[in-house]
């Protein structure tokens, strides 16, 4: 391989504990409504997440409408009734979107794994699938905001995810070839699929699995093997 100039991150799962922040949120959500937090209950919660989610990045529906129908999908089953109008559904969804952002936090390795990265002289990125104003809140609320070289957000590029220009435009804003960066992400599809079709490297993270990981440890083990001498 080429000499490693940058390394660059997914950031939902990745370096923010978004599985974390929504359970903690989505729990005081459901209790706000009358309805028990149970474990199903919860995984319903994010198998509609992760379903809508997906229609959205496809294309199927608009941001705020994909937010609408895990509503409509969660709630009626668990024995709440949502709103039927657009305004309510919005209205409702932002009880949970405050919950939430009261729970987020960045996994506890992020940012010092950022500051060695910084110390050693790699050139830093963020490239991340939704809406710019939510995803900057993010790094601005968990302190890693002023860690990166470039921040890349799908809405702003006009890209998503696993799109190989996605990535192509985040080494052009980082300012490296592409072949010249790590990518570090938690989606085998979105992340490592997409890095690798543009040519770069790329490192698979899973902070869920049954033994939990240190993205710290993780990274710059990869790298001493790839012949980081920094």
């Amino acid at each position: 391989m080429g000499v490693l100039r940058a390394v660059c991150f997914d950031l939902d799962g990745t370096l923010f504990d978004h599985r974390g922040s929504a359970r903690a949120g989505a729990t005081h959500f459901l209790e706000s409504l009358g309805v028990a937090a149970t474990a199903p209950a919860l995984e319903s919660w994010f198998a509609a997440e992760d379903e809508q989610f997906e229609r959205w990045r496809s294309g199927e529906l608009s941001f705020q409408e994909q937010r609408r129908e895990r509503l409509r999908t969660v709630l009626p089953p668990l024995g709440y009734r949502p709103p039927s109008d657009r305004e309510g559904l919005d209205s409702l969804f932002d009880d949970y979107l405050t919950a939430y952002r009261a729970s987020w936090r960045a996994f506890p390795e992020s940012l010092s794994l950022l500051q060695e990265l910084h110390r050693r002289g790699y050139r830093l990125g963020l490239l991340t699938n939704g809406v710019e104003e939510q995803q900057l809140d993010k790094l601005a609320r968990t302190g890693l905001a002023g860690a990166f070289d470039a921040v890349c957000v799908s809405e702003g590029i006009g890209f998503q995810k696993p799109d190989e220009r996605a990535f192509l435009t985040l080494a052009h804003k980082v300012g490296v070839d592409a072949f010249d960066c790590l990518f570090v992400g938690d989606s085998p599809a979105h992340d490592l699929a997409g890095a690798r079709s543009a040519g770069m490297h790329g490192l698979l993270i899973d902070h869920y699995a049954e033994e939990a990981v240190d993205i710290e440890a993780a990274v710059l083990t990869w790298l001493a093997a790839n012949g980081d001498v920094r």
